[in-house]
C-alpha cells in the first residue's frame, strides 16, 4: 500500500467514498474518541498554547465542531482539488498562530512534529474506539488506514515524514511522545474539566438553558470519567489524573453501546445532517428547523417544569453565570454583555488580537474565501485591533479589559471598523455586481438568516450593510443577523 496522496492500481482509493476513513465516518463512537484524541492534542506543548492562545473551542464548541467537520470531509474528499485547496486554507490558518506559551517557550501551529502528532491522534483515537468497544481492527484494515492518516498529512505537509513509514513504527513512536513529550497542560485541563461542566447549549437548543443544564449536570461529569480512563496510563499518571474505580467499566461500556449502533439500518444516523441541525438557530428558516419546533415546544415545557422542581442555575455558557445586565434600550445590550459575548471570542476575559482573529476566521470559513480575499478580511481586522488598543489599553498590558472597554466608549465605531464592515462587503458580494443577493446573504447567515427575500428586497446595498453592521458592532444592537454569528456556540 503506498503511503502517497493516490492509490496504485489495483488497490483502494487512500481518499474518497472507498476510503477506510469514510466507514468511520457516521459512527457514533467518534464522539468520543474525538474528545480523547483532542486531549492527546491539547497534552502536547505546542498545541496546548496554541489553543489556549487562539482557540474558540471553550466559548464557541459546536461551532469549532462543525468547521473541523467540514474540513475533515473536505481533506478526505476524492477530488485532489478539493483537497488541496482545504490544505491551502489550513496552512494559511495555521500560519497566522504563533507566539509564546506561560514558561515562555516558543510555540508555532506550522511546527511539523506538532501537526503530525495532531494527525497521529486520529489514528489512535480511531483504532482504540473499535478495541474499547470490542471490535479490534484486523491488521490489514489498520495498515490500509494508517496509509489513509499519512497521507492526509503529507497533504498538508507535502510529505509524511514526520510520521513512521511502518505501522509498527508508529506505535513505538506513539508510545514515546506519550512518555517523554505530553503534559498536564493548561489546555488538557481546560477540555477535562471545564469544558464538560460548562458546555453552552447548541444553537437549536437555545433557550432551554434548565433543561440543557439538567442533562449536562449528569452527561459532563460521565464524559468527562470516560475521556480520563480511556487515555493513555503514562499520561495519566503524569497529570495526576484520577483513577476512579468503575470508570473502566463504565468506559468500556459506553463505547461498546455505542459500537452497537452498527446494527441500526443504513443511513439512520448521519453526522453530516445531526451537526447541520444542532447548528441550526430556532428562527432559522432553514425547513429542518421548522420541522423541530413541536419537539422544541414540548421541551420547553420540560424545562419549565423542571424550573419549578430544581433550583438548578440557567447558565448556558463556561464559566460563572453573569450578573444581570442592565439594558440600554430596546433591542440593546449592556457594554458588558457585548465584551463578553461578541467581543471575548476566547472565553479568556479579555479582548486582543486572537479574539477578532476567530472573528475574522469564522467569516472567512463561511464565505469560504481563497486568496487574496482571505488576506484582505484579515489585514481589516487587525488594523480594528491596532484602533481598538489605541483607544481601549490604558494599562498598555497589550490586550483590553472589560473594565477598559465599559469605561471607553462602548459605540466606537472608528475609521477601521468601517472598513471592516467594507472589506466584508466586498467579500460577499462574490458576483462583484455592487449589492449582495438572496444566495450571497445566506452564504454568509445561513444558520442565522431570518429575513424572506421573497416578501422583502432580495438585494443588500453597501450603505445598508455596512450601517448594518457597524450598528451591531458599535451599537451593540441584538437581533440581527450578526447576532448568532459570532455569538453561537
Amino acid at each position: 500500500m503506498t503511503t502517497g496522496t493516490t492509490a496504485t492500481a489495483g488497490e483502494t482509493p487512500l481518499f474518497g467514498p472507498e476510503s477506510q476513513f469514510r466507514a468511520f465516518f457516521d459512527d457514533p463512537r467518534w464522539a468520543l474518541a474525538m474528545i480523547r484524541a483532542t486531549v492527546l492534542e491539547a497534552a502536547h506543548p505546542q498545541i496546548g498554547a496554541a489553543l489556549v492562545d487562539n482557540s474558540t473551542f471553550i466559548t464557541h464548541p459546536w461551532r469549532r465542531l462543525r468547521n473541523t467537520f467540514l474540513s475533515m470531509r473536505r481533506m478526505f474528499d476524492a477530488d485532489p482539488a478539493v483537497r488541496e485547496r482545504e490544505a491551502a486554507r489550513l496552512n494559511r490558518l495555521h500560519a497566522r498562530m504563533s507566539g509564546f506559551d506561560s514558561r515562555g517557550r516558543a510555540y508555532d501551529a506550522m511546527d511539523r512534529a506538532a501537526r503530525a502528532w495532531v494527525v497521529a491522534t486520529l489514528f489512535e483515537g480511531a483504532v482504540s474506539m473499535c478495541r474499547l468497544s470490542g471490535q479490534p481492527l484486523d491488521q490489514d484494515t489498520m495498515k490500509r488506514m494508517y496509509a489513509e492518516y499519512r497521507a492526509f498529512l503529507a497533504a498538508l505537509d507535502g510529505d509524511a515524514g514526520e510520521l513512521p513509514e511502518d505501522l509498527n513504527d508508529f506505535w513505538r513512536y506513539f508510545d514515546r511522545v506519550v512518555e517523554d513529550e505530553l503534559e498536564d497542560t493548561e489546555a488538557a485541563r481546560v477540555i477535562l474539566y471545564r469544558l464538560f461542566d460548562h458546555l453552552p447549549a447548541p444553537a437549536l437548543l437555545d433557550g432551554m438553558p434548565t433543561l440543557w443544564a439538567a442533562g449536562r449536570a449528569v452527561a459532563g461529569p460521565l464524559l468527562g470519567a470516560i475521556t480520563v480512563a480511556s487515555l493513555p496510563e503514562p499520561y495519566r499518571r503524569r497529570a495526576g489524573l484520577p483513577d476512579m474505580p468503575g470508570t473502566p467499566t463504565l468506559m468500556q461500556g459506553t463505547y461498546l453501546a455505542a459500537g452497537l449502533t452498527r446494527f441500526l439500518p443504513e443511513g439512520w444516523i448521519n453526522a453530516e445532517t445531526i451537526i447541520e441541525t444542532l447548528s441550526l438557530s430556532p428562527d432559522s428558516d432553514d425547513p429542518r428547523a421548522r420541522t423541530v419546533s413541536a419537539l422544541r415546544t414540548r421541551m420547553k415545557k420540560a424545562s419549565a417544569l423542571l424550573r419549578l422542581l430544581t433550583p438548578l442555575s440557567g447558565d448556558t455558557g463556561p464559566g460563572p453565570v453573569p450578573a444581570p445586565s442592565t439594558s440600554t434600550g430596546e433591542g440593546r445590550r449592556s457594554a458588558e454583555d457585548f465584551f463578553r459575548q461578541v467581543l471575548d471570542q476566547t472565553g479568556d476575559g479579555h479582548l486582543d488580537w486572537p479574539d477578532l482573529a476567530a472573528m475574522a476566521r469564522e467569516l472567512a470559513t463561511r464565505l469560504d474565501l481563497d486568496e487574496p480575499e482571505e488576506t484582505r478580511l484579515y489585514e481589516a481586522f487587525a488594523a480594528w485591533w491596532r484602533e481598538l488598543q489605541a483607544a481601549l489599553d490604558t494599562d498598555g498590558d497589550g490586550r483590553v479589559s472589560a473594565d477598559e472597554y465599559a469605561a471607553a466608549v462602548p459605540s466606537l465605531a472608528g475609521p477601521a471598523l468601517i472598513r471592516v464592515a467594507e472589506v466584508l462587503f466586498d467579500v460577499t458580494d462574490k458576483d462583484g455586481s455592487g449589492t449582495i443577493d438572496a444566495d450571497e446573504h445566506r452564504t454568509l447567515f445561513r444558520t442565522a438568516f431570518h429575513r424572506d427575500l421573497t416578501t422583502t428586497n432580495a438585494t443588500y446595498g453597501r450603505s445598508a450593510f455596512v450601517g448594518d453592521f457597524l450598528a451591531f458592532m458599535s451599537g451593540r444592537r441584538t437581533n440581527t443577523p450578526y447576532d448568532p454569528l459570532l455569538t453561537d456556540a
